[in-house]
This record gives C-alpha cells, sequence and structure tokens, in this order.
C-alpha cells in the first residue's frame, strides 16, 4: 500500500483537512495507493511556493543546474524497482514497460541537464552605432505540468525536466490513475536538492480535476502550461490557458496510420506494427492504429500480423509469461468492445484477439476496416488496429491524412527515395521510414499537428517552448537624439 501526502516547497504535507482518494489495481480492484486530495487551495500553495523558489532558482548558475539533474538521474535509477512496483500497481504495465519508462526518464533528465548550457541567444545587428542589440532566452517562472499515467514516468519527467534545466520552476500535476507513481519522480527531484519549491507535485481526486487545474492555470505566478493527454481535455486547457493570455504545450491524441507499400520488406513491417499497435496494450499516443496496406501485398501482411498477434498473450502483469498487461480500466474495454461490435456489424474482419474481458484485450487485428466504421477513426486507445486495403500509394497518402489527428506515422518501403517522398506528403509532427509509429527520443522534437495538439517537448525546441526572448541592447558610444 502506498500512502502518499502532497509535495510542496519540498515538504510532503496533507490535502486540506486531511482529505484523500484512492487509487486501485485494474485487474484485482484491490486498494494500491492512498493519495493526498488536493483543493483548489492546496494547488495555490504549492504554484506559490514556487513562484517564491523562481526568485532564487532562476539565477542559478548553468553548473548547479546541470550537477543536480544529473543526480537526479542517478536516484532515480536507483529507485527502478520501486518505480516499477508503483507503475505495476496502479496501471497495470507489464515490469518491462515499467523499466522501460524509468530508463527513458532517466535519460530524460540527462538530456536536460545538457540543455543548461544551450539556452542563449544571438547578437543581432542593430541600426543605432554603437549599439550592441541581443536576443536573449531568459527563464519564464511556474511551469505547469499535467501528465498522463499511460507512460507515467517517461512523460511525467518530460513535463518538468526541461523548465527545470531552463531555470523555471514547476509544479506537477499528477494523475488521478498513477498518484504513487507521479509523486515518486517529485521525491527524486527533491532527493537530487531540487527541494524547497523548485519542484512541487499536487494529486487530487478525480472529481476535484477541474477545480485545482483552473487554480493553477490562473495562478498569478504560473506562466507556462504543457498537457499530456486526451485531445477533448485538451482543448479544455488551451481555452483556460488562452483566457489568462498564457502559452500551453499540448500533445494530445492519436491515429497513427502505418502505410505498407507493395515493395516493402513485409517481415520487417509486420514486426514493427505488432510492436506499435499492441505495446502496453496500444495506450500509447503514437500507437499505431490504421494499418494501410496495398492490395497487392494485403493478404501476405495480414496472415502474418495476425500470426504475430496471436503469440501475444495479455494477462496478469505479474506472470513473465504475458507479454501485454491490463487496460488501464473496465470503461476503456467497453468502449474497445463498442467499436469492435460496429465495425464487424459493417463487415469488417476479426482475423486476431476478441473483445475484451474486463481489462484484459487479446491483441486483435481488424481488417477490412472502412470509413463508415467508427474504428475508422475514432482513437482506439487499446490493443485493436484497424487494417485498411488501398489500390496504389496516392490512396494510401489520401487515406493517412483522412483523420482529425497528426501525431506519428510510418511508411515502410525498400526505397527510400520514394519513402521520404510519401512521407513528406503525410501531415503528421513525427514519421518514420521502415520503424514504427512507436518511437521516442529526449534530444528529439515531440509534438504533433492539427487535433494531436501544437509545441514541441524535447532538445532545443524545449528550451524555446520553457523561455521567454527577451531584446535587450547595451549603448557602447554617444548616440544621437532628435530632439
Amino acid at each position: 500500500m502506498n500512502n502518499i501526502s502532497l509535495l510542496i516547497a519540498g515538504k510532503d504535507q496533507p490535502a486540506t483537512e486531511n482529505a484523500t482518494f484512492q487509487r486501485c489495481n485494474p485487474l484485482s480492484t484491490e486498494v494500491v495507493t492512498v493519495a493526498a486530495a488536493a483543493t483548489a487551495d492546496d494547488a495555490r500553495a504549492a504554484a506559490t511556493a514556487a513562484a517564491a523558489a523562481f526568485k532564487t532558482w532562476s539565477q542559478s548558475g548553468v553548473g548547479e543546474r546541470r550537477a543536480k539533474l544529473l543526480k537526479a538521474a542517478d536516484i532515480m535509477e536507483s529507485y527502478q524497482d520501486e518505480f516499477i512496483s508503483r507503475m505495476m500497481e496502479e496501471t497495470g504495465a507489464t515490469p518491462a514497460w515499467a523499466g522501460f519508462n524509468v530508463m527513458i526518464a532517466a535519460g530524460v533528465l540527462r538530456e536536460a541537464a545538457s540543455l543548461t548550457t544551450q539556452v542563449g541567444g544571438e547578437i543581432i545587428p542593430s541600426n543605432v552605432p554603437d549599439n550592441m542589440a541581443m536576443g536573449v532566452r531568459v527563464p519564464c517562472g511556474v511551469v505547469l505540468g499535467i501528465a498522463p499515467w499511460n507512460a507515467p514516468i517517461i512523460l511525467g519527467t518530460r513535463a518538468i525536466a526541461t523548465p527545470i534545466a531552463c531555470g523555471n520552476t514547476v509544479v506537477l500535476k499528477a494523475s488521478e490513475q498513477c498518484p504513487a507513481t507521479h509523486q515518486l519522480i517529485g521525491q527524486v527531484l527533491n532527493e537530487a536538492g531540487l527541494g524547497d519549491g523548485i519542484v512541487n507535485v499536487i494529486t487530487n481526486a478525480p472529481e476535484q480535476a477541474g477545480e485545482v487545474v483552473t487554480a493553477l492555470i490562473e495562478h498569478e505566478g504560473v506562466r507556462r502550461i504543457n498537457f499530456t493527454g486526451s485531445t477533448g481535455i485538451g482543448k479544455i486547457i488551451a481555452e483556460t490557458a488562452a483566457r489568462y493570455l498564457k502559452p500551453a504545450l499540448l500533445e494530445l491524441g492519436g491515429k497513427a496510420p502505418f502505410i505498407v507499400l507493395e515493395d516493402a520488406d513485409l517481415d520487417a513491417a509486420v514486426e514493427a506494427a505488432a510492436f506499435g499497435a499492441f505495446f502496453n496494450q496500444g495506450q500509447i499516443c503514437m500507437s499505431t492504429e490504421r494499418l494501410i496496406v496495398v492490395d497487392s501485398v494485403a493478404d501476405e501482411f495480414a496472415s502474418k500480423l495476425a500470426a504475430k498477434a496471436k503469440s501475444l498473450v495479455a494477462g496478469d502483469p505479474q506472470d513473465s509469461h504475458n507479454q501485454l498487461g491490463t487496460l488501464i480500466s473496465t470503461q476503456a474495454g467497453l468502449k474497445l468492445n463498442d467499436l469492435l461490435e460496429d465495425a464487424l456489424s459493417k463487415g469488417a474482419s476479426q482475423l486476431s484477439g476478441g473483445k475484451a474481458e474486463g481489462v484484459i484485450m487479446q491483441a486483435t487485428l481488424i481488417d477490412n476496416v472502412t470509413s463508415d466504421m467508427r474504428l475508422y477513426s475514432e482513437e482506439s486507445f487499446g490493443p485493436m488496429v484497424a487494417m485498411i486495403r488501398v489500390k496504389d500509394e496516392d490512396e494510401a497518402i489520401r487515406l493517412a491524412n483522412d483523420s482529425e489527428y497528426g501525431l506519428s506515422a510510418a511508411v515502410f518501403s525498400k526505397d527510400i527515395a520514394r519513402a521520404m517522398a510519401v512521407a513528406k506528403r503525410i501531415e503528421s509532427g513525427i514519421c518514420h521510414i521502415n520503424a514504427p509509429t512507436v518511437h521516442d527520443e529526449p534530444q528529439m522534437p515531440f509534438g504533433g499537428v492539427k487535433s494531436s495538439g501544437y509545441g514541441r517537448f524535447g532538445g532545443k525546441a524545449g528550451i524555446e517552448e520553457f523561455t521567454d526572448l527577451r531584446w535587450m541592447t547595451l549603448q557602447l558610444g554617444p548616440r544621437h537624439y532628435p530632439i
């Protein structure tokens, strides 16, 4: 059992009136976490603590920032077993996925450490004699990071690492589905010396999410918001932030297309498609949701992928024989079943898997999906992938772009020049050639277009998101004035 408090100004604190909420294991339904249920006042206290800490942290040297972020990465790795345990209990993830989260999150911290010396600027030629003009990037203030449950260690760390490197202070608004996992990130950073309000963590009951987030966004000290989650909630975040003229970075839903052309290496495509569609039970924003396959190779591709899917077993993540874990909730399973029933009733073919039973769903491949089926356009966010057959390359590109989403995409062809030309025509923030749609590295510019959001996490792109660009001048000699 995890019993966790709020983390405000470097101290563990109870919520107002000691209010708590419970998080249950998706499979066993046993209570695994009792977490502090923050009120709007608690949230404001965290933002106030971050604003106070900003005065000092924003003036810190890059060496100090780098050293503490590197120390945090080491401490995070030392907590690997605890992170894995909490993530498995709260989200139903497999040990492999949870361990991968720890590895990448530590990499995110190290990449952020490397960015500390890249928060710079430029000299800009001025029309005024003897005037040195500069564009200088400076810390912006308190950054609110709102992270989801599906890759909680990676995405919780990503929400706050680059802001810290840029000299900002942060409030991490934890997911209600994994409060203990997100709280441990704050504990790690505090142990690394990023306490006293530099890093704060707020947990809240699901029914209080709206008031807590609103209180954080409207707080005068909060100057940036970043959110990773559903498009529906992202729109609410964006609208709220806009009312207070605060920039937001949004990484939202996806319906990633995976194009297989007639000259593709089918074996390689099958392996990548299975990984992209079913890893973490398809509960990744970049998950392969639409397999767009040219007719001439569709039968062979479908046969091979169905065989691969049938070899993957979903079940209790504690059982090492299961390659896949559980869905986040029974509600997720019910949604997937509705999408499946709709597709089958309209002529689609089920080549593997089938209906979810509670929070367990086997890897499911649905062939002959058409545009009149909900599975064609709605994000499934589960281990079920739609296969759509097309006559040629042009139709494949048209269908790839026939979506409100535009996060990740993939193209498979042995002709690299051809694949690159196809990739250029796909409307997405990310596109991989002869590789899966699921791929992330800390130094890469990560984000989408259309309803998948705007702004970019990762590397130098993150510096632009979490700093203000100031114009500064230094007059080095006499200046003439007209009056």
